[in-house]
């Protein structure tokens, strides 16, 4: 049984239905990520976030550039952001942080980015709506993407290879106040400790 071409009760197409439930998520997820309190959730959130961007691509008729940010965003970046605060989260942290007491700047420049982002809207002539679903040619932009734009692709592989080593070097690292200093009970490696004198 085929779907009707509209909603039902509704009268709006699905392609719009599917968007705005889609924008909502994205917009909702981005929302908790700074609203957030735990930072593990603030993350899975982001995870949400992305998701629903990449059905917003399949909807505009990119299949690839979806399937690139379940890949990259999703399958990388999200995964190596969680790792890492997992990895790091110590509850020895100080309870009054800087950040704490730095929330009317926040809210400065969020108002100012909404202001901007409102006069760009109203002030862009914006062209006509599109007929239809634009499909992208796969080929075409694979043929650029390791062609044309192969440099740019090798740097963000060398970016996330040094996101993953630092997130092992913070994860490996000794709870001292400096890293390369050694602990006081702990001999030198080939040497005995000193005898103590009982005089």
């Amino acid at each position: 049984m085929a779907l009707p071409q509209t909603v039902p009760f509704i009268g709006w197409a699905w392609d719009d239905l599917i968007f705005l439930v889609l924008a909502g998520l994205m917009l909702g997820g981005g929302l908790m990520v700074v609203l957030g309190r735990d930072i593990i959730r603030s993350g899975l959130f982001m995870v949400l976030s992305f998701a629903a961007l990449a059905g917003i691509y399949v909807l505009l008729g990119a299949p690839l550039v979806a399937a690139a940010q379940v890949l990259i965003y999703i399958g990388a970046i999200s995964v190596l952001i969680l790792f890492a605060i997992m990895l790091t989260q110590s509850k020895a942290g100080p309870s009054n942080l800087v950040f704490h007491h730095q929330s009317w700047a926040g809210a400065l420049a969020a108002v100012g980015l909404a202001v901007i982002i409102i006069v760009v809207v109203i002030y862009t002539d914006w062209p006509g709506a599109a007929t239809g679903v634009v499909a992208s040619a796969t080929t075409l932009i694979a043929n650029l993407l390791f062609t044309d734009y192969v440099l740019a692709f090798e740097v963000v592989s060398v970016l996330l290879l040094a996101a993953v080593i630092g997130g092992v070097f913070l994860a490996k690292r000794e709870d001292s106040p400096d890293p390369g200093a050694r602990a006081v009970d702990e001999p030198t490696l080939g040497r005995l400790p000193a005898p103590r004198d009982e005089s």
